[in-house]
């Protein structure tokens, strides 16, 4: 019998306990002395500090400083403030100016154990973009209420206005660096949220790689190329948990914060994402908080879970690090729009490498997405006025695909070889809204109308052959796989169904509905035991194929249908669609997750 090792050369792994995601993740922290919000947060996780706030009955000149354990209170301010900036590296020097109520220019100097008044700023203001960007001795702030787009720096003495302004006036923003001469303001809010990141050399301001999430009242922790930034709220009101990571070039999603929060504290400088503290703030729906919460990395000592690693837990259960076991949990998240809103596109590829075409854009172009950006393509052949091919199938990747039949009825194929279409042998029956799935080489397509059809054929690369029907006629169907294992589902007949069949080959077999009825939404997979279906005719629900069942997941963030679609159950994308016509684009893209294999 052939073993593991002979297919993969290497063994399977037996470990005590199971590895670790090489990941940051968010723990319960302290719980302060005082619940607020609006105060300000510096230091490090384990040496920080909590500065003034509000809280019922009002504005705090109260202070509180964490050992990375336990909060205790400590000399208050000799002002008491809300909406205040703070900086400095630990809980034993550091610096707190600005806030209300009112609105003040006063900045004390903590030494360790009691508060003195220093030098006032320039410029009286709260809701300032700081969150540690500096030490007791180099610290700067910028913006604030107002529409306040000034900055200033502190050198220990002084503040002295900086004299080049932020590109992006804002307020209730956050910050991060180390140093007057290096930081990064980040969010806020101006007419709307704000996702603008700008970061500071010194001298002048620049703009860099924008949030995934425009937000304000949000915490900062890092140095200008390694920062974190979580919860806030956004323009749709109601406070996020959402964290991101920023690495010098673009924001990543990282693991949420445990409570929805905002007008929250945070630590200040370190010198990676390794380490942060968050702390107080409001919470759904207005309640002041006293929780902390910590973010860790595993130290480098720990044994790291990587994409398909497979190993023993404990000797006995056989398990396996990949995406299509984190499937239930991913969530849909905004791409890059569309070059026009429209409907009735076909589409193919992966998540990072789709291509879109047909519909109303193939009278003249056809679109390349690389994960970021669209590109225009030449236009399918086709494709005029008087040939519109909306609603076509589409299957195989952006360097060798096929599209196949459209509306009005139609049996035109062409493929596509990475710069240029070219017309090829047709179906055997015109067809439109019909599924198709495979390679450029061998593929399938299935049902479709009018009328409504179960007629299923096969292309080798160069000719369509019809084989077995499907057991229901329908069009508009879901569906993914290969064409020697593929699952149908859903579609209409002319009422929206919710019957699957799974094909091997020779055959369908009716299987396990899905849990809603509909048509004209999307699907992904690129084998039968892992499809996503998503959306359809008012309707922003998608599900998960395993195999044997389907599962509802996250839905999308847009109800719609008849829009393109590409990618993987695990890496999923689609855009454009209607009602009313847009150009949105989501991403649905699923974490790595560790799950047991079931052997037979």
């Amino acid at each position: 019998m052939t073993t593991y090792k002979e297919i993969k050369g290497v063994t399977v792994q037996t470990f005590d306990s199971d590895p670790v995601v090489n990941a940051g993740s968010w723990s319960s922290g302290g719980t302060m002395n005082t619940a607020r919000s609006d105060l300000a947060g510096l230091g490090i996780r384990t040496s920080a500090m909590a500065i003034g706030g509000y809280a019922s009955p009002g504005t705090q000149s109260a202070v509180e400083k964490y050992d990375g354990t336990s909060w205790t209170e400590i000399a208050e301010l000799n002002t008491a403030r809300n909406s205040l900036a703070g900086f400095g590296a630990t809980n034993t020097a550091s610096i707190a100016c600005g806030g209300r109520s009112p609105t003040t220019n006063k900045t004390e100097s903590w030494n360790g154990s009691s508060w003195t008044e220093v030098n006032e700023m320039n410029t009286a203001r709260f809701a300032m973009n700081i969150s540690g960007a500096g030490t007791a001795t180099s610290g700067l702030i910028s913006g604030g209420d107002s529409a306040q787009d000034t900055v200033e720096v502190w050198d220990g003495t002084n503040w002295t206005a900086a004299g080049a302004e932020l590109n992006q006036v804002r307020s209730q923003g956050s910050a991060s660096g180390q140093s007057s001469s290096s930081a990064v303001a980040v969010g806020g809010y101006s007419t709307a949220s704000l996702a603008t990141t700008e970061q500071w050399n010194g001298s002048s301001w620049t703009e860099v790689a924008d949030l995934n999430l425009a937000r304000y009242s949000l915490a900062a922790s890092g140095d200008v190329n390694t920062i974190l930034v979580n919860g806030g709220e956004g323009d749709s009101g109601g406070q996020r948990t959402v964290t991101e990571s920023f690495d010098g070039t673009s924001w990543t999603e990282v693991a949420d914060l445990s409570t929805a929060r905002k007008d929250h504290g945070s630590t200040g400088y370190s010198s990676s994402n390794t380490a942060a503290l968050s702390f107080a703030g409001k919470a759904p729906p207005t309640s002041f908080k006293a929780s902390s919460e910590e973010w860790a990395v595993p130290p480098p000592t720990s044994n790291f879970l990587t994409e398909g690693s497979i190993f023993l837990s404990g000797g006995t259960a056989l398990k396996v690090f990949g995406k299509a076991a984190g499937i239930p949990s991913a969530t849909w998240a905004s791409g890059t729009s569309f070059p026009s809103a429209l409907y009735g596109i076909t589409g193919f590829g992966s998540q990072d490498a789709a291509m879109m075409a047909a519909g109303p854009i193939a009278t003249s172009e056809s679109f390349t997405y690389n994960g970021t950006s669209w590109t225009d393509q030449p236009g399918m052949n086709t494709a005029s006025p008087s040939t519109a091919r909306y609603f076509p199938g589409g299957f195989g990747t952006t360097a060798a695909g096929v599209v196949a039949g459209g509306e009005p009825l139609q049996a035109f194929t062409e493929t596509w070889d990475g710069s240029s279409w070219t017309e090829v042998n047709d179906m055997n029956q015109g067809r439109t809204f019909n599924k198709a799935v495979g390679t450029s080489t061998a593929g399938l397509t299935a049902g479709g109308q009018s009328p409504i059809k179960a007629n299923v054929e096969l292309w080798d690369g160069t000719n369509w052959t019809e084989t077995t029907d499907l057991n229901t006629a329908r069009n508009g169907t879901y569906g993914g796989g290969t064409q020697t294992s593929a699952v149908i589902a859903g579609g209409s007949t002319p009422s929206d169904v919710t019957n699957s069949e799974t094909w091997d080959g020779s055959s369908w077999t009716e299987v396990s509905e899905m849990n809603t009825a509909r048509a004209m939404g999307g699907s992904a997979g690129t084998a039968s035991s892992a499809v996503l279906a998503y959306g359809g005719p008012g309707n922003a629900q998608t599900e998960f194929w395993n195999g044997s069942s389907w599962t509802e997941v996250n839905d999308l963030s847009t109800s719609r249908r008849s829009y393109g679609n590409a990618g993987t159950a695990s890496a999923a994308l689609f855009t454009t669609g209607e009602p009313p016509t847009t150009a949105v684009t989501e991403e649905f893209t699923a974490d790595a997750t560790l799950a047991t294999v079931t052997v037979s």
